[in-house]
């Protein structure tokens, strides 16, 4: 367990805080005061759990919303796929923002996890994610007026536009793109990006 003190410096009228290091003995409930005036707060451990503490290899990247109605679903989806060690990237709208940013800065964002993610854990694959009735896209009723078929066609033609753009940056990494509804997982294939990538690069 540790103590951290407060200390409020009132010197010429300015209140500065300062935060120090002090050493708590539990056994005896004696605790060594050290530039403490005021008050004390403690951190202590509430939860407790061995982790790994091996490096893994990263099975894929996942940029997906962060809405929590498709979590458990696209969770399970993975795993059946084989992705068990990932590296999770989530944001309002999932690809939405590779592909249709509202700030450039929100891709620049995205595109540094992704070169993180490969520089630190061999990251190879890439798995694009977008669903149904997502608020970053005005919802199906407003953003679609509730034509499902509209949203689908929509959400497709945006993880092309998101893998391309990985594509651009990342030549050799392996995209994949989903589109996820309320009753299951819907591939999307990514050839037509990979064709704007040839023609970007000819």
């Amino acid at each position: 367990m540790y103590a951290l003190s407060y200390r409020a410096d009132t010197a010429n009228g300015n209140e500065n805080t300062h935060w120090a290091d002090d050493s708590c003995d539990l056994r005896s409930g004696k605790i060594r005061r050290e530039n403490c005036l005021a008050e004390e707060t403690f951190v202590k451990k509430v939860f407790y759990f061995d982790a790994p503490r091996e490096k893994y290899q990263c099975d894929a990247a996942i940029l997906w919303c962060f809405d929590n109605r498709f979590d458990l679903g696209f969770r399970k989806f993975l795993k059946r796929i084989g992705v068990i060690n990932f590296d999770p990237i989530k944001v309002a709208g999932g690809a939405k923002s590779l592909a249709s940013p509202e700030r450039e800065t929100d891709r620049e964002f995205l595109l540094e996890q992704i070169r993180k993610s490969i520089r630190l854990h061999g990251t190879k694959r890439l798995i694009l994610m977008v669903h149904s009735d997502c608020g970053a896209y005005g919802g199906l009723a407003t953003g679609f007026r509730g034509d499902a078929q509209a949203e689908a066609v929509h959400h497709e033609i945006e993880l092309q536009r998101a893998a391309a753009k990985l594509l651009e940056g990342f030549p050799g990494l392996e995209v994949q793109g989903y589109f996820v509804d309320f009753e299951g997982v819907w591939e999307v294939e990514i050839d037509a990006a990979r064709e704007i990538q040839k023609h970007a690069v000819a």
